[in-house]
């Protein structure tokens, strides 16, 4: 053993000494790594590699431009209740109220803790600049196509069912649709499969993006119970759409939003096999799958279609750049539909951008990058629940998300997070209130916090804040 690797494991020791004996406390800042460097005459690396050690064994956690804290290790906060819901399906009126919130939330030195919207330094955008040079240099024809003529990059397709290879597709390229984002792609998919005034089961909470498009679509919201581990509840859904009053089902199974959990493969499996049979279209979004937390990717719901009754949709907006502005949806059975809607209402989809992202993903630039940005994700979400467990009630629930950068808080009953919104705002904090996840008003008492930025000393400011507000009411 080198006389380097004696050293860091030595002073890792004592450090781990110092934390047990409560010398240095939960929350206490740890000294510097030049500090400990000069004091301890050891090279910089060694003291990161004790530190790093530390970090793996649970005892401390490292703050980006803060440096190193001993963690609270103190009883886990319980996860929130699964809800029982409305058992009627109902209208759904959230766009007006949700348009305010995340308005506000863009304010100038206004916190950004409301928008699910990744931070721009953790994505490739460099790269994706030198890719759209090169494409529009070597492909000057993709500038001379007509707006409304499919002009779907080959490139781009034939990656799209290469990836699907690693959860037991593939896709067959045939059904595939590249749309204008996974918005667009979940739009039109509600249009070929619902008529106004029809009944969509969603998951509840349920993405409020989501609740949008009902809302738009003139159609009815039936909440399906979701747990915050498991998803959707199988048992529920199966008896809500008993009598055939169910036109489809939209959902989240992996790393839903708000909640961050991912459905089973068994009930992936069972709730696709129910919807078939029942004649229940099934949408899911899929925005969320690369980036679960797991080495191994979970399956789509998708991956269980023996019939075409599954609607896949995705893109790349919460990995690459949301500026990118394409998604797609393998459609299945839809697919003529789908593709006939698609260009009444948009036409084509921007041809360069889609050879832009066919070409980084044929080179492997998007696994490398995934990689990386899966591990942030996950190192994000845990400072910001580390942040809550510090400065928020005891009595406060939070998800323990298995993907995805978002955290759902719920709140002790007697608080209002919709009353709490206009006061954080003052206080610059902003966060989407939980009423806007729910069809029927549900959730008052919860709230969902955006991840999507390294934990700085100002977001822990936010946080703490927050927390005060909430102690206050």
């Amino acid at each position: 053993m080198s006389k380097e690797v004696l050293r860091y494991e030595q002073l890792a020791e004592e450090l781990a000494g110092l934390i047990s004996a409560g010398t240095l406390r939960p929350g206490d800042r740890l000294p510097s790594v030049r500090r400990l460097s000069e004091e301890r005459r050891l090279s910089v690396s060694t003291v990161v590699q004790a530190l790093r050690r530390l970090e793996d064994r649970g005892l401390v956690e490292a703050r980006p431009q803060s440096g190193f804290f001993v963690r609270h290790r103190g009883l886990p906060r319980p996860e929130p209740s699964t809800r029982s819901t409305p058992d009627s399906a109902v209208a759904v009126d959230v766009t007006q109220r949700l348009g305010q919130v995340l308005q506000a939330s863009m304010q100038p030195g206004v916190t950004p803790l409301a928008a699910a919207l990744p931070a721009p330094s953790l994505l490739p955008i460099a790269a994706l600049h030198r890719l759209y040079s090169g494409v529009a240099r070597r492909h000057p024809e993709l500038l001379a196509g007509s707006s409304h003529a499919f002009m779907d990059a080959p490139v781009l397709v034939r990656q799209l069912v290469r990836r699907s290879l690693a959860w037991g597709g593939p896709l067959d390229a045939a059904e595939i649709v590249v749309t204008n984002s996974c918005t667009e792609a979940l739009g039109l998919c509600l249009r070929v499969a619902t008529q106004p005034g029809d009944t969509v089961a969603v998951e509840s909470p349920a993405y409020y993006l989501m609740l949008q498009l009902l809302e738009s679509l003139g159609l009815k919201a039936l909440e399906i119970p979701t747990d915050p581990r498991t998803g959707l509840s199988i048992e529920a859904f199966d008896l809500a759409t008993r009598q055939g009053k169910v036109a489809a089902c939209l959902l989240v199974p992996n790393a839903s939003n708000p909640l961050g959990c991912i459905m089973p493969d068994d009930n992936k499996r069972r709730l696709a096999r129910l919807a078939a049979e029942r004649g229940v279209a099934v949408i899911e979004d899929d925005i969320y799958g690369d980036l679960c937390f797991d080495a191994q990717r979970p399956w789509p719901i998708k991956a269980f279609d023996q019939t075409g009754n599954v609607m896949l949709c995705s893109s790349f907006s919460k990995s690459l750049t949301p500026a990118l502005r394409i998604g797609f949806v393998a459609a299945g059975r839809y697919r003529s539909q789908l593709a006939l809607q698609k260009t009444f209402s948009s036409g084509a989809t921007n041809p360069i951008t889609q050879h832009v992202l066919g070409e980084y993903l044929e080179s492997g630039g998007y696994d490398r990058h995934l990689r990386t940005l899966r591990r942030s994700y996950e190192q994000q979400v845990e400072a910001i629940r580390a942040a809550v467990t510090r400065h928020f009630p005891a009595s406060t629930r939070l998800t323990q998300p298995q993907g995805g950068f978002v955290l759902w808080v719920e709140l002790p009953e007697d608080v209002d997070a919709t009353a709490l919104h206009g006061k954080a705002l003052a206080e610059g904090v902003a966060f989407v209130p939980g009423e806007l996840f729910s069809a029927s008003g549900m959730y008052r008492n919860c709230l969902r916090l955006n991840c999507g930025n390294p934990h700085t000393p100002e977001i822990e400011d936010a946080v703490k804040r927050l927390g005060k507000l909430i102690a206050s009411v």
